[in-house]
């Protein structure tokens, strides 16, 4: 998955949870506060019912009704003894079902003398109710209102808060693909300008704008100068080495750790009888000869050589071998052959002249 596609599904996540969380907190919210209002409202309500109840009591279940019609409440009237003087839902008495008042939370609360609020589903309207209750008329009045426009209500601010809420997530994910496409883009050039310096070719360093991104890409081109620096140096010291060992009358040649050889000098071809062009065997089938080929096996195990005297096709030579730290080895081979033939010369030329001086004395 690229940077961008990460980001923006991160991005997403992030919006999905934050909008949740934000859901969750404006329906409890809005709840709470449109449930507070109406328990306020059926408190008042609730007051002025029980003020406004007739003196006789025969007359408060068509007083019930009636403000119950005019309202769209229920209401319910308790003694102080829990007994059910009037309720607007049961015109000729609360069924025997009904129970004790005084068993609802709200109305004994209110028998005490407070405000007394509950909010449960009613088994009689088989709907949710909330039921508030004060103190008045014959003991406590209870007023209960459905709460289906709360829900209305909810849903609708729901609905438009998860409206805004999407075009929200939208609008953060183009934007979060956007960014990630701006800080990606840069990053791949980057990455094409990293791969362009390790194959030694020229690089392409992009501009972003962003600090953090140019800051890398300054330290990218920084190192890219330091490194074309070094290589040229190196191949500068290459370079020379390579004409000092071609210059060298001593024949070197190097081999890898893999027994390949790498370099082999003009003097060093020439002495072991091969062209300019042609191709060399491997170090360890270099030599046909014994001796030499003991010097390479030696030195291939981690040995020093030196100092050795070799006869190869009638010519002598002396070779010196040694290890390379990284691996393979570096032999030297110097022709002797004409410095014996010097030396063979030397001592005939001081025996014919130790002869000749010594005839004429005899």
């Amino acid at each position: 998955m690229t940077f961008a596609a990460r980001l923006v599904v991160g991005t997403v996540l992030v919006l999905i949870l934050a909008i949740s969380v934000l859901l969750w907190t404006a329906e409890r919210s809005l709840r709470q506060d449109l449930e507070g209002d109406i328990a306020t409202s059926l408190e008042g309500e609730a007051r002025l019912i029980g003020e406004a109840l007739p003196a006789d009591s025969a007359e408060w279940g068509e007083a019930v009704r009636r403000l119950a019609q005019q309202n769209g409440r229920r209401i319910t009237l308790v003694d102080r003894t829990g007994r059910v003087r009037a309720d607007s839902d049961f015109p000729e008495g609360p069924p025997p079902s009904y129970g004790n008042g005084a068993g609802r939370g709200e109305i004994r609360a209110a028998l005490r003398g407070q405000i007394g609020i509950a909010k449960r589903n009613s088994e009689t309207v088989g709907r949710q109710l909330m039921y508030v209750a004060v103190p008045g008329g014959p003991g406590a009045v209870r007023i209960a209102a459905g709460l289906s426009q709360v829900d209305e209500v909810v849903q609708r601010a729901l609905g438009a808060v998860a409206g805004a809420a999407l075009l929200a997530l939208l609008v953060g994910a183009v934007f979060a693909f956007i960014a990630g496409r701006s800080i990606a883009q840069p990053l791949t050039t980057i990455t094409a300008a990293a791969r362009a310096i390790a194959a030694g070719s020229p690089p392409r360093f992009p501009r972003s704008g962003v600090p953090d991104i140019d800051a890398l890409v300054q330290a990218l081109r920084q190192m890219h100068r330091q490194l074309a620096d070094r290589f040229d140096e190196l191949r500068r010291e290459q370079a020379e080495s390579a004409a000092m060992v071609e210059a060298m009358i001593e024949g070197v040649i190097a081999a890898d750790g893999r027994g390949r050889i790498v370099t082999a000098n003009r003097a060093a071809r020439r002495l072991l009888g091969y062209g300019i062009a042609d191709q060399l065997p491997d170090f360890a089938e270099l030599f046909r000869v014994k001796a030499a080929r003991e010097v390479v096996n030696e030195v291939l195990r981690g040995e020093v050589v030196q100092n050795r005297q070799l006869e190869m096709d009638g010519r002598a030579f002396m070779a010196n071998a040694r290890p390379l730290p990284a691996g393979g080895a570096v032999l030297v081979i110097h022709d002797l052959t004409e410095t014996r033939r010097l030396e063979t010369v030397r001592r005939d030329f001081v025996a014919n002249v130790s002869h000749e001086l010594k005839t004429p004395l005899t």
